[in-house]
């Protein structure tokens, strides 16, 4: 049995969801699996992810978890629009989430990442990812001509987003400071927590978690 609607604990936690869908829809227009047990939601996005069969890029994705006001018992992959949607007709103050009841298939929310066995590998400041991030999205924008084909666009990703960062433990691939960027998780001032699990990696802030996926070798 799953939860048909999530009471959140307040307003604000609400528009904490909103603004992270946003941000994640502008990235990859495409689903959230939302995992809820208990009075806690885990709300897993893709930010990053091959294109094409065998391409090595790295599988990025976002997670927020929010507290609920009641327990749920949820597990659903939903379209990031639906998700806007129901948000955008909740009245002003309301904590009622209605979960969208169609869903949709995304081949990454099938593999999500392990909860145990994490290992910690160090601290690094946001500066770093922050400078990381912008860094990649200029080099890749300059490789690619006006009208880059798939070819030149997947060769351009795999060189820049599947490096590993400099500076940062864990040989973590440079998606994932995109991942953190692009879904607001960088606040200046502050440091990021890497663990390590396997071929996982996850990059904590105060405002989410970036769990990177390696891509496999060949």
């Amino acid at each position: 049995m799953t939860t048909s609607s999530l009471r959140f604990a307040d307003p604000q936690t609400v528009a904490d969801l909103r603004t992270f869908t946003a941000r994640a829809r502008a990235n990859d227009d495409g689903g959230m699996r939302l995992v809820g047990a208990g009075r806690i939601l885990a709300a897993y996005v893709c930010t990053l992810r091959p294109t094409v069969l065998g391409e090595a890029v790295p599988t990025v994705l976002g997670l927020r978890t929010m507290e609920l006001a009641e327990e749920a018992d949820v597990d659903t992959t939903v379209a990031l629009g639906s998700v806007l949607d129901r948000l955008a007709h909740m009245p002003a103050g309301d904590v009622v989430f209605p979960v969208p009841t169609v869903t949709v298939t995304e081949n990454w929310a099938g593999v999500l990442p392990p909860r145990a066995g994490w290992e910690a590998a160090g601290t690094v400041a946001v500066e770093v990812l922050d400078e990381a991030a912008h860094r990649g999205i200029a080099e890749v924008a300059r490789s690619l001509p006006e009208r880059a084909g798939a070819p030149l666009v997947s060769s351009a990703r795999i060189a820049v987003w599947g490096r590993p960062l400099d500076d940062v433990p864990g040989a973590v691939p440079a998606g994932a400071a995109f991942g953190a960027f692009s879904l607001g998780f960088l606040q200046p001032g502050m440091s990021a927590t890497v663990h390590t699990n396997g071929r996982w990696s996850r990059v904590s802030t105060a405002r989410g978690h970036v769990l990177v996926r390696a891509a496999a070798v060949l």
